[in-house]
């Protein structure tokens, strides 16, 4: 070569880390041909395992499933000692595999990133090491781990002890004798309970001081699990397919029960079963809905509190090891061995730092409020700058001069978890926005690198030579994970996967907590449709298929998947009759409805006959205003059963009397029943409010679908026949006109539970085609003005989207206020369905505060 001397050195990619990430990255790119270099900070490779070697530090996932999967020789090379590998056997295990590939002559060890720079004309990298190298590459690759930057102690004083402090992120290699001494530990996460019982066994005395207690289960080591290796053998590619479609990267089967409804005898037995497996996913799930449902996961944690109670001897120790802050699995629950038990020890003290803070650190030990104690050692498992600390942490320079740590300043912003917009060509394995932290990381990081992998593959048959995730991808794909969150517990607790651990940190949940599987086919999807999301360029130009991967909300898209999967007939091809009874049947799946003050069912004379309703009043003193309410179905399904679960919802948000009419019904009855029926029974919730107790004057009509397409025609009779005067009218999904060519018919028109054939078959059933013009049927084509003001709910995926938005701009126009609530990745029946689409809260709660709007402040509150 005839390079000046001290050129940097140009390599098609390099990979930061050489722990379980970056050691595969660097085989599959020396597979596709790509040159390729590992910088690695430590002296051999390991990554998170080469460091974490405290007392008792191994992994709290099955080592039959927490091993690399791409080659079958490999699994048959090696074999584990037991369930739960140690942390030097699994050390070991990597060691073995580096060898295996010759994968050593591509890591520089003892050597770091110092800094990383994206030249745009060149379209390179330009780093610099530790050691002053200079290096440029077309891809830079983050295999830097979720857990490797330790966390500095927020304690104050922890720098004036004199004697031995030892980290347990950072632990001495040649290990510690703690025979004899006094000794403290700081922390009770995975790293204090894991090495807690092997200090005890050495110390003369240990005193674990405790801020937040931690949720914690036998790990019941020793062999392998049988039953997990009786599937390896008998199908290993079946068995490594359904780790990576599950939601956690291991194999397993969901369960459908649901703690709010499941017996007391059927929740001991769930929980005492996966008590006895020892497995952190199959305590997780016990419960469908133990992740996203306060009731469920209190009935589990009030069970390990039981455990916790049985074993520790002193109750006051065993009600402060009890976790009661945060909900189970919010923060990352432990596996251990003896941890509790150890406590019954005569030398191992308890400090509830909740009740005796920590005042200082001081040289020979630890004042608290009440004492002041004197240590031999310190010991801090104070954990980690998780997930970003490390990517954050170098200067890793994009476009025009950005800064990683500068746009991640609010929190990270990823596409996928892989990469980030104004950063073109660097990935990150396993990186926020990913299932990483919440999943088998072993499967996960096998998905990224395959991932990484196929995308440079096909970069070069395309003759790209970067690639970068557009803004609108990167904002969807954030949405996406928020979302994700939003509908779980989790962001309730101060965890590390909220960056609450760190103090400054921003408080944003880092991983992707839709699962492995649902991850996995998102980033299928992205590469099925071209890319989307992403620019590639090359000397032939770009190429560009923007637009957002996910845009339904994931408990929306559940629920469709677990229609789909009941494989129905569609509605439009049954009779009325057959209709009816299929939404019955589906009614007797739902969960409890929300309890109320009261229900009280009656009838009240409708235009032609008399009408049942159901009328819900709140739990707090009356009087109440009143909202007359009126049930979705396409004027041919629906009843006072069918929109219970909403109307309780409704009465209690709003504080509001909600009476629920059940009006006249096509094929039976045809238009204008319905319609005729709404008005005569706003007239005489009008008349009768006080009897009600209500507040006479006050009144309003909400509707959900057919039944905001009647409340919206009771505005419209009610103001032509001189009253009564309505205080508003609340429209949710409303059908207003009865023209099926507007754009979300064929947007929506299939897929979503109201399908555009689906409203034909309900127009069919209910009005004559010479009749679909009359404003009783289609409010929109009516006289508008003078109407009361109106709080008008769409959603994303609905074929009545587009007429319901024209009916806020019709009412706009005509003069009337209107607040418009757009249900952001909702279908047109989710938005209603109380106690199963959780993302619906934020919509029903605004759509109670409308109606609240609606009528006057009571003179109290003046």
């Amino acid at each position: 070569m005839n390079e000046p001397a001290g050129a940097p050195e140009e390599i098609d990619a390099v990979v930061v880390g050489a722990g379980f990430s970056g050691l595969y990255m660097l085989y599959r790119l020396r597979e596709l041909g790509l040159s390729a270099k590992v910088f690695e900070s430590a002296d051999d490779v390991g990554g998170t395992w080469y460091w974490n070697r405290y007392p008792g530090a191994r992994c709290d996932v099955p080592t039959t499933d927490y091993s690399y999967t791409f080659d079958p020789e490999l699994e048959k090379a090696w074999t584990w000692s037991e369930k739960y590998a140690t942390q030097p056997e699994i050390l070991d295990y990597l060691r073995f595999v580096a060898d295996r590939y010759d994968l050593r002559p591509g890591i520089e060890f003892s050597t770091t990133v110092a800094s990383a720079r994206w030249d745009e004309r060149a379209g390179l990298w330009n780093l610099t090491t530790d050691r002053g190298a200079e290096v440029r590459c077309r891809y830079y690759i983050m295999a830097t781990g979720c857990l490797s930057v330790p966390k500095s102690p927020d304690v104050p004083g922890s720098g004036r002890f004199t004697g031995p402090a030892y980290f347990t992120s950072r632990w001495p290699h040649e290990g510690v004798d703690f025979t004899g001494q006094r000794v403290a530990v700081i922390g009770t996460g995975s790293s204090g309970i894991q090495s807690i019982p092997l200090i005890a066994r050495q110390a003369s005395q240990l005193t674990v001081f405790q801020r937040t207690p931690n949720f914690s289960a036998p790990a019941r080591n020793g062999d392998a699990p049988a039953d997990r290796l009786e599937q390896l053998a008998a199908d290993r590619d079946a068995y490594r397919d359904a780790a990576r479609w599950s939601p956690g990267g291991t194999p397993g089967d969901m369960t459908d029960v649901l703690g709010v409804s499941a017996s007391e005898t059927v929740a001991r037995q769930r929980f005492e079963d996966a008590w006895k497996k020892g497995q952190l996913f199959g305590l997780l799930g016990v419960f469908a809905d133990l992740g996203t449902n306060a009731v469920s996961n209190q009935i589990v944690a009030e069970m390990m509190r039981e455990k916790i109670r049985a074993v520790v001897n002193d109750p006051e120790k065993a009600e402060a090891l009890s976790p009661r802050n945060h909900y189970l699995g919010t923060k990352r629950p432990c596996l251990d061995s003896g941890y509790y038990e150890t406590f019954n020890l005569p030398h191992v003290r308890l400090v509830d730092l909740r009740k005796e803070p920590i005042t200082t650190v001081t040289e020979t030990g630890i004042d608290t409020v009440e004492q002041s104690l004197e240590f031999d050692a310190i010991v801090y498992a104070t954990g980690f700058d998780a997930m970003t600390g490390a990517l954050a942490a170098v200067d890793v320079t994009g476009r025009d001069g950005l800064t990683l740590k500068e746009k991640w300043a609010g929190g990270p912003s990823t596409y996928l978890g892989l990469m980030s917009a104004g950063f073109p060509n660097f990935f990150t394995i396993t990186g926020p926005g990913s299932p990483s932290v919440l999943s088998n990381m072993a499967v996960s990081i096998e998905q990224h690198v395959d991932w990484i992998a196929g995308c440079l593959k096909d970069m070069t048959a395309d003759g790209f030579e970067t690639i970068e995730p557009t803004d609108v991808a990167e904002a969807g794909w954030d949405q996406h994970v928020r979302d994700c969150a939003d509908i779980t517990l989790h962001p309730t607790a101060n965890s590390w996967y909220m960056g609450a651990n760190v103090p400054g940190k921003p408080r944003v949940f880092l991983p992707y907590v839709g699962g492995v599987g649902a991850y996995r086919q998102a980033c299928d999807d992205v590469v099925a449709s071209d890319y989307l999301g992403f620019r590639r360029t090359g000397p032939g130009g770009q190429r560009c298929a923007d637009g957002v991967i996910r845009r339904m909300q994931p408990d929306v898209s559940a629920v469709l998947d677990l229609m789909a999967q009941a494989d129905l007939p569609p509605m439009d091809t049954l009779s009325a009759g057959e209709a009816r009874e299929q939404m019955a049947a589906g009614a007797e799946a739902l969960p409890p409805s929300p309890e109320v003050g009261s229900v009280t069912d009656g009838v009240l004379p409708g235009a032609a006959g008399y009408l049942p309703y159901r009328l819900y009043r709140p739990a707090s003193p009356g009087p109440h205003p009143v909202v007359v309410y009126f049930h979705g179905g396409g004027w041919v399904l629906g009843n006072l059963d069918s929109d219970d679960p909403f109307c309780r919802d409704l009465c209690n948000r709003s504080d509001a009397l909600i009476l629920s009419v059940n009006y006249r019904h096509a094929p039976e009855d045809r238009f204008p029943a319905a319609a005729e029926d709404a008005y005569a029974a706003v007239r005489w919730a009008h008349d009768h409010a006080g009897h009600l107790g209500g507040i006479p004057g006050e009144v309003a009509v909400a509707g959900w679908s057919a039944g905001g397409n009647v409340a919206a025609v009771a505005c419209q009779m009610a103001r032509d026949a001189g009253g009564p005067r309505i205080s508003g009218q609340l429209l949710i999904c409303p059908v207003t006109d009865s023209d099926l060519t507007r754009p979300s018919y064929t947007e929506n028109g299939d897929g979503y539970i109201l399908t555009t054939d689906l409203m034909r078959w309900f127009w069919d059933y209910y009005a004559d085609a010479a009749d679909r013009d009359d404003p009783r049927a289609a409010p929109l084509r009516g006289n508008l003005n003078g109407l009361p003001p109106a709080c008008v709910v769409t959603a994303d995926f609905d074929p009545l989207r587009d007429e319901g938005l024209a009916y806020a701009d019709a009412l706009e126009s005509a003069g009337a206020p209107v607040r418009r609530i757009r249900a952001r990745g909702h279908t047109h029946t989710s938005i209603t369905m109380v106690g199963v689409i959780i993302s619906g809260t934020p919509v029903r709660a605004g759509m109670a505060e409308a109606l609240r709007g609606f009528f006057p402040v009571p003179a109290s509150l003046r």
